[in-house]
């Protein structure tokens, strides 16, 4: 029998490049079939107000719209788009992001520096699987570097410093000219962004370093081609690079064979945060992946398609560390379930999506509690918004947690809904009105009485019909859905029930 194969793409808006991989799967196999790289450079646009300028946003879309006529015929679902440092720090990235939407035919997610770390741990362990030896993992990208470490395909510790190749090269060698002077003042200043991973990192060890990135990459080619074939980074390699960097005196001298020009620009600055590693962490030998953050992109979506989705785990862990009650919590998720069967479509609600959404949001809704009973919602949605959620954008992670903090009592105002885009704003309370509905269906907390209840829906129209008898049989039901018909006319739904 046959397996017929998917295809898949993954794109990584980074600070410095731009990384698209087209790739096919077969029984969870990756093939790489397909790969395109561009130098936008994005985190040398960002001005002294930290917005990206006119020029750079361009570039970008250029760039973008490139990609997206490569990925025009891959499906929606079976597609990845990722922003990281740059796309995190940019005042003016909602701009950003709609253009890209326009460029790309898809949306962009911003991923956090963590989550960042994650993914690349996953890519490198994907190109160089392992499942014995304990790895760190450490990726200078142009505007942060990550580290992580851990086995197989689980990192257990993941961080995320703000230095890279770019702004470290703008900052310390700023005219182009390099000195021992300044490339010691880079030196220092990256140890000291190591400095408070340097105790701990080291008393949780590892069997094997690996690196991975382009200004990796590119320092490992370097040492390839003039130590006799070195295939990877060692100390002794790696300060005298630094030396001879420091010899040639301007970036415009630097002609190292296998240095592409673009990569020259920006290699004081990613040989600096390396050197400060070396330091920092008493790294030996460092082996070189070819797999990064797209790789793991792609591992990641393919196990969203095989029911193999990290945000699963992310939410469980969750309950488990506020303590939420599981089998109410599975109760309002099944009765959610219930009612999106019945209405999604009419709603144009995605049954992959917008069902997972509701299921984590029934899953979460009250882990609020652990702080306390009184205005538990907004608890929940501060420790949502504000949690480290393995697998979530942050976009998601904002819609969670609005979503939670919707789920009782008064609808927040518009403009408390700032973290999330106005065309998002209506799905949000569309999800919101089946979590609410499933809260007070269960308040009672005693098992699935509403067997048999019906739902249907026009609009923002909403109808609940239960069985002959039993909201006679349940006042307090009854006179809850009233006090929650008149919250949901707020925001101009209305709810009927007999």
């Amino acid at each position: 029998m046959t397996t017929e194969s998917e295809t898949f793409a993954a794109i990584d808006l980074g600070s410095n490049s731009f990384h698209m991989i087209v790739a096919s799967s077969v029984d969870k196999r990756i093939q790489i079939i397909d790969k395109l790289k561009d130098n936008v450079r994005l985190a040398g646009g960002l001005d002294e107000k930290q917005k990206l300028t006119d020029e750079a946003i361009a570039v970008a879309m250029n760039c973008l719209t490139k990609f997206g006529q490569r990925i025009r015929e891959i499906p929606s679902d079976n597609i990845r788009v990722v922003g990281t440092n740059t796309l995190r720090l940019a005042k003016n990235g909602s701009t950003f992001l709609k253009k890209a939407r326009q460029a790309l035919g898809h949306p962009v997610e911003i991923i956090s520096g963590r989550e960042e770390a994650r993914l690349i741990f996953l890519g490198v362990a994907y190109s160089n699987f392992n499942d014995t030896e304990q790895r760190l993992v450490i990726d200078i990208g142009g505007g942060s570097t990550e580290l992580a470490i851990g086995r197989g395909y689980h990192a257990h510790m993941v961080e995320s410093l703000y230095m890279g190749c770019v702004n470290m090269s703008s900052r310390f060698f700023p005219t182009g000219e390099i000195t021992t002077k300044k490339m010691r003042k880079a030196i220092l200043f990256a140890r000291q962004e190591f400095e408070p991973l340097e105790i701990i990192y080291k008393r949780v060890g590892w069997d094997s370093v690996y690196g991975s990135s382009g200004t990796i990459q590119a320092i490992r080619d370097i040492i390839n081609l003039t130590d006799n074939g070195e295939i990877s980074i060692k100390p002794a390699n790696l300060f005298r690079l630094k030396d001879e960097i420091i010899a040639a005196g301007h970036i415009n001298n630097l002609k190292f064979n296998g240095l592409p020009p673009t990569r020259a620009q920006v290699l004081a600055g990613g040989v600096a945060v390396l050197c400060a590693a070396f330091e920092a962490l008493n790294l030996e030998n460092m082996h070189v992946s070819d797999g990064a953050l797209r790789e793991g992109l792609v591992l990641d979506l393919i196990g969203r398609q095989h029911d193999q989705d990290i945000r699963d785990k992310s939410v469980d862990e969750l309950m488990k560390r506020y303590n939420v009650d599981a089998e109410h919590a599975a109760r309002v998720e099944q009765t959610a379930l219930d009612l999106f069967s019945q209405i999604g479509d009419k709603w144009s609600m995605d049954t992959d999506t917008d069902q997972k959404m509701l299921r984590w949001a029934a899953k979460l809704h009250e882990i609020g509690l652990a702080i306390a009973h009184s205005q538990h919602h907004k608890h929940a949605a501060y420790l949502i918004a504000n949690s480290e959620l393995a697998g979530f954008s942050r976009q998601e992670q904002s819609m969670l947690a609005m979503l939670i903090r919707c789920h009782r009592r008064k609808f927040p105002a518009r403009e408390e809904l700032v973290r999330l885009p106005e065309e998002l704003h209506d799905k949000l309370y569309k999800l919101a009105v089946l979590i609410r509905l499933s809260v007070v269906i269960n308040r009672g907390r005693t098992g699935p009485e509403y067997t048999g209840l019906r739902i249907s829906a026009a609009d923002a129209y909403l109808k609940i019909e239960f069985p002959d008898g039993w909201l006679a049989g349940h006042p307090l039901t009854e006179a809850d859905l009233t006090t929650e018909a008149d919250y949901l006319s707020v925001i101009n739904y209305t709810l009927e029930f007999s």
